[in-house]
């Protein structure tokens, strides 16, 4: 489909109105695949953020949405149902303002979220243990007491997302947020507007979400989201992105007390075990091309055993020199874009310093010839590295494969916690119980074992020290946006 075909929503959503900027000003939003502008957006001020914030507290405080499970799961499901109509309008939208290979819109990029990021939420809603009555209990003074535990939502979220997988991780806040009858106002990444702009409309247009349920400001101005920190109207934060953002946002939300859950970066350790089956325990080494290498669970770090480890850098090279990327549009395509050109300059920024502190760059490491135009970086790989070096502890977010020898099991687990990030993890063995064991004793909050893929709207997802605070999806993710009170009453 060609872009002038697509129906973008430039308005943003505030109090249940489709509305444009007060000031009138937009911004540009760029196909990172061509470095064409494919449209425009609302860019918000203050002004129009502090608009949505007031009208989330009126929805939350005013309405019944908090305590009506009923309209909840009645509202999600309209929303459901409303996006997989128009699931082919936002596939094109995000494979033109992402830059995401159209392959990944039949995974995690639309289908995977499309497919139970509402769905688990909503089915929560009727099964998820509201209440739970405790035994009756003798007390200090002697007496009997009825005791209650009642979990009820947090009020006002600010859910901030990324432009690495835009609608993903939207849907996945919003399910959780919404289902647990919090209130939201949502500020996506402005490298990738539409996607929640179009929420937005589907929202006002499709659903019956009482007005300032569900706020969409759209900003240029990365200031306009910190109005949600600050503000002591907000009482949560969900945050996706950069462990710089994540602890500004916990600096300043001090003040306010804010309540946070934060999913942030990483530098996930893929451990390869030597009795492991290199043929398939090695293309997990691919994963570094998928979406270029932006994802933040992405295992950039390949641990080989130093007795194969010549073997497995050969093999791996192979693998990486054979991945197909370009054009995001072709169904063939792994590999597109980085988002911007700042990001492209920060991976090869950090390329430079993998050669200049003695690794050897075994593979790309430069931009494609055969791309002119583009935020586009070959596949690379690193090969000679220590685990101290720059590109082996920092998250460079692009297609770039760090391959680090040890020497055995306890050397393996030390050096995938010898980082200030634990989000994720990738273990192989061709004994499952060793593989298991080795799994545990990594610090993360994922773990896949031979392949095992531990991605579902059911299963908790964040991450150990820098990687964040808190876990969505599951239980747990529900817990997440919920505050807990005990109630108690004499018993006779």
């Amino acid at each position: 489909m060609d872009h002038t075909l697509i129906d973008p929503e430039t308005n943003m959503l505030i109090d249940g109105k489709l509305v444009e900027a007060q000031t009138g000003k937009t911004f540009e939003n760029v196909n990172p695949a061509t470095e064409e502008v494919l449209g425009r957006v609302a860019d918000a001020s203050a002004g129009d953020m502090q608009r949505a914030i007031t009208a989330a507290r009126r929805a939350f405080d005013e309405t019944d949405w908090a305590t009506n499970r009923a309209l909840r799961k009645h509202c999600l499901e309209q929303l459901q149902e409303a996006l997989e109509d128009e699931q082919e309008q936002l596939r094109e939208q995000l494979i033109l303002e992402v830059g995401c290979p159209r392959m990944l819109t039949n995974g995690p990029q639309l289908a995977a979220p499309l497919g139970d990021a509402l769905r688990y939420p909503s089915k929560m809603i009727d099964e998820f243990e509201w209440e739970t009555r405790l035994p009756d209990a003798a007390d200090f003074r002697g007496g009997r007491n009825a005791r209650l535990v009642v979990k009820e939502p947090v009020g006002v979220v600010g859910a901030i997302t990324p432009w690495n997988f835009p609608f993903e991780v939207t849907l996945a806040k919003l399910g959780q947020a919404l289902a647990t009858g919090n209130t939201v106002v949502l500020k996506p990444a402005p490298d990738t507007p539409w996607n929640a702009t179009f929420i937005g409309r589907l929202v006002a247009q499709r659903t019956d979400f009482p007005a300032g349920v569900l706020n969409v400001v759209t900003s240029s101005d990365h200031l306009v989201g910190e109005e949600l920190t600050i503000s002591p109207l907000v009482d949560l934060i969900s945050f996706t992105g950069s462990t710089a953002v994540g602890k500004r946002i916990m600096e300043k939300g001090a003040a306010t007390m804010k309540r946070l859950f934060l999913e942030l970066g990483g530098k996930s350790a893929a451990i390869v075990l030597e009795d492991a089956d290199f043929d398939s325990a090695l293309m997990v080494g691919l994963a570094v091309c998928a979406h270029a290498g932006q994802g933040c669970a992405i295992p950039t770090r390949m641990l080989l055993p130093r007795s194969r480890y010549a073997e497995g850098v050969e093999r791996l090279k192979g693998y990486l020199s054979m991945v197909p990327h370009g054009d995001p549009q072709r169904d063939d395509v792994m590999m597109g874009p980085l988002i911007s050109e700042k990001q492209r300059s920060r991976v090869l920024g950090y390329i430079e310093s993998g050669v200049r502190e003695g690794a050897t760059l075994a593979l790309g490491g430069g931009r494609p010839q055969d791309q002119p135009k583009g935020f586009f970086v070959e596949p690379t790989m690193f090969t000679d590295v220590d685990n101290s070096m720059t590109i082996a502890q920092e998250e460079i977010f692009g297609p770039v494969l760090v391959v680090i020898p040890f020497e055995d099991d306890d050397d393996a687990v030390r050096i995938a916690n010898e980082s200030s990030y634990g989000l994720s993890g990738a273990v192989s063995s061709g004994s499952l119980e060793r593989a298991l064991s080795v799994a545990r004793r990594v610090r993360a909050g994922t773990m896949g074992v031979n392949g095992g893929v531990w991605y579902g709207a059911d299963v908790p997802f964040g991450g150990f020290k820098d990687s964040g605070i808190g876990r969505q999806n599951g239980i747990a993710g529900f817990d997440q946006y919920l505050e807990v009170k005990s109630i108690a009453w004499p018993s006779s």
